[in-house]
């Protein structure tokens, strides 16, 4: 068995070699956004030196090298996702504004008064309030699925919730808040039983696990790029062919038509009427680039390395006094969120940070899973490619060293 490349893939992440008040810079913030490799960072460069023009309507060479990245770099997403067709391939800002596109789109187009609305408790509030909005336009109604104290899904909860007004389920793959790896193919089987739709959040998901659409069964997936090491402000939608093409756009501007006249318009074909207005062309070819350097490590050995991680951090965990996990689902991804008595996680990420420690505090954008949990916020170090088992023992005899300043 090949030894997992943790050396080169870190000499692989420029960012990763500075120091942060005087300590080597130890990079555990990978849910809220991952760090870019040299790969990405120069594609990005390289495209902005020498084939940057708008795309599409393009005859001069430039224009027509842009298109021809920007459109390889759809393909690479469908290859990623599994999708059939690259068709079904919409770039996006990210997975927000995938769901709002699918909310404002198939929901306002689908929902009528009384129908209902499905999502867990674990939701991301990207995956909450574009439902709420919708429901407030359509007269649906939105239900809950509630976890445990595990912060799993309580599935014959989330079944018994499934009935036939159901027309959507909307579900988060993996959890930002808690690390929880929902069973999405179940999920969506029990779904699709009932006569109802499913869309995943796969924003966190998707930097750590292979994903197939296919295989899953959902109707919607979404991802950001900037989560799977890609750059910012670019992210991808999966939807079912046949549910794209009966969905009327939600922007209008240039690109996503075919003929205008002051009468009526006519759309585009697919994916193009869901890309109103100039793209972000540049950062799509870099989540192309960002996605073939994962895929050159491979999606399975990059898993069995994270898996280590967090199984080694939560053992780890226990030897802090006063600590707390927020999140021990069985089935979990490379999140560790926790509280410590007496010290609120603000504090926490601050005095981290002394050490060069970077991790998130807050509520994550998942407020209810706060309020659950009863607590104002927690800290959460979440893992990726390159972080290592050294660094975890850094994170926690930086927490024991905080600890003892607090008494």
């Amino acid at each position: 068995m090949t030894a997992y490349p943790i050396d080169r893939i870190r000499a692989d992440f420029p960012i990763l070699g500075q120091q942060v008040r005087g300590k080597p810079l130890v990079y555990l913030d990978n849910a809220a956004s991952a760090q870019k490799p040299n790969a990405v960072i120069d594609t990005l460069a390289d495209f902005y030196r020498r084939d940057f023009a708008n795309i599409h309507r393009s005859v001069h060479t430039l224009g027509e090298r842009a298109t021809a990245r920007y459109e390889a770099a759809r393909e690479t997403v469908r290859q990623f996702l599994n999708a059939e067709a690259v068709e079904e391939i919409v770039f996006v800002r990210g997975t927000t504004e995938a769901i709002n596109l699918v909310a404002q789109s198939w929901g306002r187009s689908n929902l009528r008064e009384g129908d209902e609305i499905l999502i867990t408790a674990m939701e991301h509030h990207s995956n909450i309030v574009p439902w709420q909005l919708v429901c407030q336009q359509t007269g649906a109604v939105l239900k809950v699925a509630p976890i445990d104290a595990h912060g799993e899904l309580l599935l014959e909860a989330f079944e018994r919730l499934l009935t036939d007004r159901t027309r959507l389920v909307a579900v988060t793959h993996m959890s930002n808040a808690l690390g929880t790896i929902n069973p999405v193919k179940r999920l969506t089987a029990m779904a699709h039983a009932h006569g109802a739709k499913v869309l995943v959040d796969g924003a966190q998901a998707a930097p750590h696990l292979a994903v197939d659409v296919q295989a899953l069964g959902c109707d919607f997936y979404a991802f950001s790029g900037h989560k799977v090491y890609g750059p910012t402000g670019i992210g991808a939608f999966y939807g079912r062919r046949g549910l794209l093409e009966a969905m009327p756009p939600w922007q209008g501007g240039g690109e996503m038509i075919r003929t205008v006249t002051f009468e009526k318009t006519e759309y585009a074909d697919l994916p193009y009427k869901f890309e109103a207005g100039t793209p972000a062309i540049a950062e799509a070819v870099g989540l192309a680039a960002a996605i073939e350097y994962v895929q050159g490590i491979g999606l399975k050995a990059i898993a069995a390395h994270e898996h280590d991680l967090i199984r080694y951090a939560t053992e780890r965990a226990a030897e802090v006094p006063g600590l707390r996990l927020i999140g021990t689902a069985r089935h979990k991804g490379a999140i560790l969120s926790f509280v410590v008595d007496r010290v609120h996680p603000h504090d926490l990420g601050t005095f981290l940070d002394h050490y060069g420690i970077a991790v998130r505090a807050g509520h994550h954008c998942a407020m209810p899973v706060m309020d659950f949990f009863q607590v104002p916020a927690t800290a959460r170090a979440s893992f990726g490619m390159y972080n290592t088992r050294e660094e975890v023992d850094l994170l926690i005899y930086a927490l024991k060293e905080i600890i003892k300043v607090f008494g």
